[in-house]
């Protein structure tokens, strides 16, 4: 009986001293993750499966301080301490960084993927790298593209099925020149707002309409104050995972391999989260009433001809090597 104890207590030791070496490549680490969106966002899934993932692989040394909800203060400020070494991580959309690394700016150009599918495939393929090295030139390391998702239209005048029902529609917009410049090529009265003006802009008809992912369109309560949502699909925008390069460089490379590892894994769970929870909020607009109508390809074509002139006009300011690098991926994504 002895001899067994002893048998038992030699192998647990040895489990133990292998754990523990394996475990020694991984320093002791807290890392600041901030970020705008609350807990409840796919987005916390996401960095709770890279956790997941750095307990596994680091016997939880590593660990994520996340500060939810724009807590810490907003996303270009967190992403300039990121450049200057004072935090670790940031998860923003590419649009505030447009300013930082100009190229990013190609995201907000209307209808420049038809379904994630596209996405998924220029984000994770020689394209998105090609936005990497950018970003790694200004001081910011991408460890994963994760979803922040497709735009759609709402109004209180009409549906919206073709080019021309655009016309007149009063639509607020982000303070975004692109943005900005794409509505009014279509035709509408585009007014730049901030967020949180917007539901009581409706509420009192100072504008028609807005546009938003179903999921922020469901959880702001739009459908109390808006009757049409059309399927536009007109923009796409990224969420990035970025780490300070300064800080990085101080990382041995089974950290740098464990902490790209993570995210990779949390971007899997993020994008899955995200587009059932965006599926569930259009079901759930339409038993709210909202009347959704879906815009046919042919269509879809004509708004892209339409806002042509957006791509011309600001291709001098992103960078036409950007746009050609992305178009280039498309073609072989849509194999033409």
């Amino acid at each position: 009986m002895f001899k067994r104890r002893t048998i038992a207590s030699a192998i647990a030791g040895a489990a133990l001293l292998i754990a523990t070496s394996a475990f020694a490549q991984y320093a002791e680490r807290t890392i600041k993750l901030t970020n705008g969106v609350n807990e409840d966002h796919p987005v916390g899934a996401g960095v709770k499966k890279m956790q997941e993932v750095l307990n596994a692989k680091t016997g939880g040394k590593i660990k994520i301080n996340a500060f939810w909800g724009g807590a810490a203060g907003g996303d270009l400020p967190a992403t300039q301490a990121l450049r200057a070494g004072t935090q670790e991580m940031v998860c923003t959309s590419s649009s505030p960084l447009v300013g930082i690394i100009k190229e990013l700016g190609v995201f907000d150009l209307p209808f420049l993927f038809a379904n994630e599918k596209e996405a998924d495939a220029v984000l994770d393929g020689p394209a998105g790298q090609y936005f990497n090295k950018k970003l790694e030139a200004a001081g910011l390391v991408n460890l994963a593209y994760w979803e922040n998702g497709f735009r759609n239209l709402t109004n209180s005048k009409r549906p919206v099925a073709k080019v021309e029902d655009f016309d007149g529609v009063k639509v607020r917009v982000m303070q975004n020149n692109i943005f900005l410049d794409t509505f009014k090529t279509l035709g509408t009265n585009a007014v730049p707002m901030a967020f949180g003006e917007v539901f009581t802009a409706l509420e009192t008809k100072t504008i028609d309409g807005q546009e938003n992912p179903f999921v922020t369109i469901d959880t702001s309560k739009f459908y109390e104050v808006q009757k049409y949502l059309s399927v536009t699909r007109h923009a796409y925008t990224p969420f990035l995972i970025l780490y300070s390069k300064k800080l990085w460089d101080q990382l041995n490379p089974q950290e740098q391999a464990v902490l790209r590892e993570a995210a990779i894994e949390g971007q899997k769970v993020q994008r899955a989260t995200i587009r059932a929870q965006s599926d569930k909020a259009l079901a759930g607009l339409k038993a709210k009433g909202m009347q959704v109508n879906e815009i046919t390809a042919a269509e879809q074509r004509r708004m892209f001809e339409k806002v042509k002139p957006v791509y011309e006009k600001h291709t001098a300011s992103i960078g036409a090597e950007a746009i050609d690098v992305v178009f280039g991926e498309l073609k072989k994504v849509r194999g033409n």
